[in-house]
């Protein structure tokens, strides 16, 4: 009893007294988010006066001084990190499909990324279901020299807990069958079309890969059910080395400045649209972040970096640029935490790659959604790929950010298509994720102790392995063990 007791008070030292004080300026946070947050309007300026954001494009360097411009005006100590890259972008597309050479017709279709710079092909389609290695196991040779049809997602009557891989990771795999392009069928109904990387590496693929929608696509599986079919590839693209900026507003932690979090997101988008949902909600909350801490003049033990990545879209270019740079000037092992919004909307709780966090995360839950019962006080624990949490995971750094949320108004079919737009955009609910996710960094940067460390090498790989990450990663090439 006695020891139960003792135990209770170093709890109550540790962090209860530290929720009490949180809980004061969650408050704060959550006043001044709802009357004075600009990310609404600051997203909508974006997107009606510059547009999407293609990391290297002029768009793309608009943004990055619309960003950093926004963070000096609030008073910011900001900086651009201005990093060069090998990138891509699409120039023509022509996908044609037919019973032979001289009964092709045009199909709508959207070339993925990192397909080759010139590509003209023309070869028999062969239907490979889900694209996943078990689909090519049966019989091997059949993919040689051939068009792999691919269904994006899992399709319906495959075997029960079959799980599908990234586009990346089926083209991947399409490749290593020998095929000599790849058409990949969307899984949104209306004739949406998606775009993307389809490279795990974020080179030049040696194959083409085209994306048609979810008609055009159903309809050529049945065809092939009754006989052969022809597809004809033409496409043009641009490679070559591009120059980019990160934008990083920083907070000077005052105890433990050499500590730092990053809370960090991707500024950057396709071409289709405007990408306010990809990464449009993220990117403009994290800047409503850093423009509520200067506004209220908040103070944290630790240092915070407010990071708008770009690049993201075409292989995590500039988090990893970001990670490469902290290397080499030995400041990488000041990263305790890595928070990371992409695509979060009105977070119902937190997720983190370490199940250690639980304890606090909850506590801090807590005095959320005393504030709000809108807040659900959710939890998730485990780790996932492809997006710019990635290169800090993958040096054992502990990751984040918001959980259980929904994308507005049906946005979910519009993912890198050019359904991508403002309209889909809820004022509070990018609201919510400002609140929420700056009561978080604070409660982050202010306790007195990080219950997880950063990952060893072979803490880390086993880490990977219990999370089922070892086979995307090996297919990645990231896979160092």
């Amino acid at each position: 009893m006695k020891y139960f007791f003792s135990a209770a008070l170093v709890f109550s030292a540790l962090f209860g007294n530290a929720q009490d004080q949180f809980s004061t300026v969650f408050k704060q946070i959550n006043a001044d988010v709802q009357q004075n947050s600009s990310a609404y309007q600051n997203l909508k300026y974006e997107t009606e006066t510059i547009g999407h954001r293609l990391t290297g494009s002029a768009n793309g360097a608009k943004a990055e001084q619309y960003a950093f411009n926004l963070l000096r005006s609030y008073g910011c100590e900001v900086k651009f990190q201005p990093f060069e890259v090998e990138s891509w972008s699409r120039k023509s597309i022509s996908v044609e499909v037919g019973k032979d050479k001289n009964s092709l017709v045009k199909v709508k279709a959207v070339t993925l990324a990192h397909s080759p710079v010139s590509a003209n092909v023309t070869g028999d389609i062969v239907d490979v279901g889900n694209g996943l290695e078990a689909d090519y196991e049966a019989k091997p040779g059949q993919f040689k020299g051939k068009i792999a049809l691919i269904y994006l997602g899992v399709l319906r009557g495959s075997a029960e807990g079959t799980k599908s891989l990234h586009r990346s990771e089926k083209t991947a795999i399409a490749t290593k069958y020998g095929a000599k392009g790849v058409i990949i069928i969307n899984t949104v109904k209306g004739g949406v079309l998606l775009t993307g990387t389809a490279s795990v590496t974020g080179k030049l693929i040696p194959i083409p890969a085209v994306c048609i929608g979810l008609e055009d696509g159903m309809a050529l599986k049945e065809k092939l059910k009754s006989g052969s079919q022809t597809a004809h590839i033409a496409m043009t693209n641009f490679s070559g080395m591009i120059k980019a900026r990160n934008v990083i507003a920083t907070f000077k932690g005052t105890a433990l400045p050499k500590e730092k979090i990053v809370v960090g997101g991707h500024l950057d988008s396709w071409d289709l649209a405007t990408g306010a949902i990809d990464n449009g909600i993220g990117s403009f909350a994290i800047i409503d972040m850093a423009r509520t801490f200067k506004k209220l003049n908040l103070q944290t033990k630790r240092t915070i970096e407010f990071v708008l990545f770009m690049g993201e879209e075409q292989g995590l270019l500039g988090s990893k640029a970001y990670v490469e740079q902290a290397k080499k000037a030995g400041t990488l092992k000041e990263i305790k935490f890595m928070l990371n919004y992409d695509m979060t909307n009105d977070p119902k709780g937190f997720s983190t790659s370490r199940a250690e966090m639980k304890e606090l995360f909850a506590a801090w839950g807590a005095d959320i959604a005393k504030i709000d019962t809108g807040f659900k006080n959710l939890f998730n624990a485990g780790a996932g790929l492809h997006s710019d949490h990635q290169p800090f995971m993958l040096e054992g750094i502990p990751t984040g950010g918001g959980f259980g949320g929904k994308l507005p108004n049906n946005a979910g079919p519009f993912y890198h298509s050019d359904g991508d737009s403002f309209q889909l955009v809820d004022e509070q609910e990018l609201k919510n994720t400002v609140r929420y996710s700056a009561m978080l960094t604070y409660a982050l940067a202010n306790t007195p102790k990080i219950p997880v460390g950063v990952q060893g090498e072979a803490e880390l790989k086993a880490f990977l392995e219990a999370q089922n990450l070892k086979e995307p990663l090996m297919i990645a090439g990231e896979w160092r063990w």
